[in-house]
């Protein structure tokens, strides 16, 4: 009896959700497949990916990176495409089942929605599809019989957490924030820190831009709006809680007071491994607790003046229309200036809120207007930090 294959395009397979994920395939014993790749710029790992897996496509969204790079080992039943318009082709081949949409920032918009568009099932880990498409994503999604699941641990632990009861029994949703490095800073001493200092998160691996938006509070911000439009709440009915084991990675309470948890070590590869899985549990390669050993889990409140993104994020969920494009691409913009030395740590929020604030907001937006509107933001935040 013939096995059920799961043939997989893994978009932004350099980057750290991509590189998890191929572990995962990996060790699935033959059940998942990655049959296509995309990279922006990293084709030296790119290319040896490629050689490992030996895919049936690769992409390189970046064409001056492609030119620099010698294809010529490439394995002779890999073809490669080059330029960010080929994600929308690749996601729609019929040989590919699910598509896993890890390119960080705004530029994952485009594979999510092509992949939706073709009736795929998505395994979201690029939160910024939802942020800045919001509504437009989730009716996509729905009018063409398309599956969105999360990557995000946050958002995989709430869909997990959420079969324990019906929708209309959830009364509210926790994510956990693990506080990042400056969780017991003053605002003096956020006001300090350097570039290095915020690279070292005390407990994921992550890439420089989504390190950054911990260290900021942005990125529990983010998957405020995420999480609003992903499992259709109301703002009021999200929380977050300071949570610095990062082992619960959110909660959900129910309106009888009952409170389902979902717990594991902070390690991407479980989320993953339950989003292409889905709808079975399967072993994997996830880490997992040692109960042999003692351990403590805290929790807290977050300080909204120290770290004002979470007040910011649900501003942005109650409004929706173009303010989530336009808070991301301001964010992206600011972090990328505080990674270059151009502004300090702590500006990077307050010149979000002045963008968001003095944007001409349109409450149903276009994907045409919510990609202009992304655009003027980014422009914006260069303007007013005199780039």
């Amino acid at each position: 009896m013939s096995r059920h294959v799961t043939n997989i395009a893994v978009l932004g397979s350099t980057g750290s959700i991509g590189r998890n994920a191929l572990e995962v395939i990996e060790a699935s014993e033959g059940s998942l497949q990655a049959i296509a790749l995309a990279a922006g710029k990293n084709t030296a790992l790119l290319k040896e990916q490629s050689q490992a897996i030996r895919p049936r496509w690769i992409v390189v969204a970046d064409p001056e990176a492609a030119n620099r790079e010698d294809w010529s080992d490439l394995p002779s039943e890999t073809e490669l495409l080059v330029g960010a318009e080929s994600i929308p082709r690749l996601v729609a081949e019929p040989e590919i089942d699910v598509v896993l949409s890890a390119i960080v920032g705004r530029a994952g918009l485009e594979g999510t929605w092509a992949a939706l568009d073709a009736g795929k099932t998505v395994a979201l880990a690029n939160k910024e599809s939802l942020v800045v498409g919001g509504p437009l994503v989730t009716r996509l999604a729905r009018r063409k019989q398309a599956s969105i699941l999360p990557v995000d641990s946050e958002h995989s632990a709430v869909f997990q957490a959420l079969q324990a009861g019906r929708r209309e029994e959830v009364q509210r949703v926790v994510l956990t924030a693990s506080g990042g490095p400056f969780r017991t800073h003053s605002k003096e001493q956020i006001a300090e820190v350097t570039v290095e200092e915020a690279l070292a998160h005390p407990t994921w691996d992550m890439g420089p831009k989504i390190t950054i938006d911990s260290a900021t509070l942005m990125n529990k911000a983010l998957e405020i709006i995420e999480a609003r439009w992903l499992f259709d709440l109301r703002p009021e009915q999200i929380g977050v809680v300071i949570h610095p084991q990062s082992i619960v990675h959110s909660l959900v309470e129910f309106i009888d007071g009952s409170i389902l948890a979902q717990l594991s070590p902070p390690d991407m590869k479980l989320p993953i491994q339950y989003a292409l899985n889905w709808p079975n549990r399967k072993a994997g390669v996830a880490q997992r607790l040692d109960w042999s050993q003692a351990m403590r889990l805290e929790f807290e409140p977050p300080d909204e003046d120290r770290f004002p993104a979470l007040g910011l994020g649900l501003e942005v969920a109650s409004a929706g229309g173009t303010a989530g494009a336009v808070l991301n691409g301001a964010n992206e913009e600011a972090v990328a200036a505080f990674l270059h030395g151009r502004i300090r740590f702590d500006r990077i929020v307050p010149i979000c809120q002045q963008v968001l604030q003095f944007h001409c907001f349109d409450p149903e937006p276009t994907l045409e207007q919510l990609l202009e509107s992304d655009r003027w933001a980014r422009e914006e935040v260069s303007r007013w930090i005199g780039a």
